[in-house]
């Protein structure tokens, strides 16, 4: 029997870093030749970046070789579980260093910008303007939301794609060849395109499964792996709540649907299992906003109020902290009346004007602000609503071919039931059973 192949400490996707431009597979549009990444390194000069893309798309190790490519110290912190003080020291050591080794610079790579609220990215601001610091921020979330104005202007914006089929499969078969543990066994897959599928795009993902498909299945040097193989090997490699698979969107389903049942127990166990699993708590927050208009809407206008106001406090104090806000937000979202009429109301509108040819506005709701539109009817016979008794006269808003046409339906739920009775004896021609 052949000795057993020792299984290194490092994990596969370390092991397999790329250790120059051409090592790193896929964002052709960034590395090919001519493009703009590659020439920054063939030339040596490494401008303040932001890196815009899904997760395993190569952020972090495009930063790596960029920083491999000059004379430069790289520096890495994550907006996870870093804060102030620790980029503070990292500009501190930059500045002495350029200042006692001729100018040589320091690279700080930031995994998850987004993570750092305002006054953290603020704290780059002048060692990024004095050029004491080359930053590179990582990110999933659309920096024009998540990183601040000043930043982006500091900093140039690049969107990594996702890897395709072909880019996750070179990815396979090099590290299949090259590295020291897997190119000593015997490796046969019963399809590898499942392999791809279960990575959900994911570099990292693809490459630490694929290893752990080869501890659990090797034999004497000999590794097959089957679908079983693959579901355990990927069930025991990354937790069951996986940012980029799957169990994601499950997970986040139901959290939903627990809200919308108004079952604010299940909420916060589903939203315990997002936090622990490392979910970004804006991405959270973000859907608690939608949920109140979309589920909860004028049956309880304050949920809206409530889920905005989350947001913001979210995305200043972040983590540990935030979870609690979220919780507060969650359940009192679950315990709310729910209305999904505004939502139905937009969706019918929608629908209808996606159907029917754009009809004219009505003449007497036009502005009139020069004299030849008054002339041509602009505004006539328009009666100002505050003139009249309570506010309000009857008259058309709709075009003339959609005289007829309504769209919202308020529930006799919550607040809405007294909307729904205003509605009714304002509009009498209206139906609101």
């Amino acid at each position: 029997m052949s000795a057993e192949p020792r299984l290194p400490s490092t994990p596969l996707a370390e092991r397999m870093r790329p250790a120059s431009i051409d090592d790193i597979v896929g964002q052709e549009h960034l590395l090919g030749e001519g493009k703009p990444i590659r020439k920054m390194a063939e030339k040596g000069s490494i401008f303040s970046m932001i890196f815009w893309g899904p997760p395993g798309s190569g952020k972090t190790s495009l930063a790596r070789v960029l920083s491999l490519s000059t004379d430069i110290v790289f520096k890495q912190v994550s907006a996870v579980s870093s804060g102030v003080r620790e980029v503070r020291a990292v500009i501190e050591e930059a500045r002495t260093l350029r200042k006692s080794d001729a100018g040589r610079r320091v690279l700080l790579f930031i995994d998850e910008i987004h993570r750092f609220n305002k006054a953290q990215q603020d704290a780059l601001l002048a060692a990024v303007e004095s050029g004491d610091i080359i930053l590179i921020g990582a990110t999933t979330e659309n920096p024009s939301f998540e990183v601040i104005p000043p930043l982006r202007s500091r900093a140039r914006t690049y969107v990594l794609n996702p890897l395709s089929v072909a880019n996750l499969e070179e990815l396979v078969d090099k590290a299949i060849a090259s590295d020291g543990y897997l190119k000593k066994l015997d490796i046969a897959f019963d399809d590898k395109q499942m392999l791809i599928a279960y990575s959900a795009g994911d570099a990292r993902s693809l490459l630490n499964g694929l290893e752990m498909c080869c501890i659990l299945a090797e034999q004497d040097g000999k590794v097959r792996i089957t679908q079983e193989v693959l579901e355990e090997a990927f069930q025991r490699a990354f937790a069951m709540y996986d940012k980029a698979g799957e169990e994601h969107y499950n997970i986040i389903s139901a959290f939903i649907k627990s809200i919308r049942g108004s079952d604010p127990d299940a909420a916060i166990y589903w939203m315990a299992r997002m936090l622990e699993g490392g979910e970004d708590p804006l991405f959270i927050a973000r859907r608690l906003v939608i949920l109140a208009s979309e589920d909860i809407g004028n049956a309880e206008p304050n949920a809206l109020l409530l889920a905005t106001a989350c947001y913001q406090a979210v995305h200043a104090i972040g983590m540990p902290e935030a979870r609690i806000v979220l919780a507060q937000t969650a359940t009192y979202l679950a315990a709310a009346q729910k209305s999904n009429a505004a939502y139905m109301a937009i969706r019918k509108a929608q629908a209808l004007v996606k159907k029917e040819p754009p009809h004219p506005v009505p003449l007497h709701l036009r502005n009139a602000p020069t004299g030849l539109m008054k002339n041509l009817g602009y505004g006539k016979d328009y009666e100002y609503a505050h003139n009249h008794e309570g506010g309000f006269v009857e008259q058309d808003y709709l075009p003339e071919e959609l005289r007829t046409a309504q769209f919202y339906f308020p529930k006799e739920i919550g607040r809405e039931k007294s909307i729904r009775e205003r509605l009714a004896y304002l509009w009498k021609q209206r139906k609101y059973d």
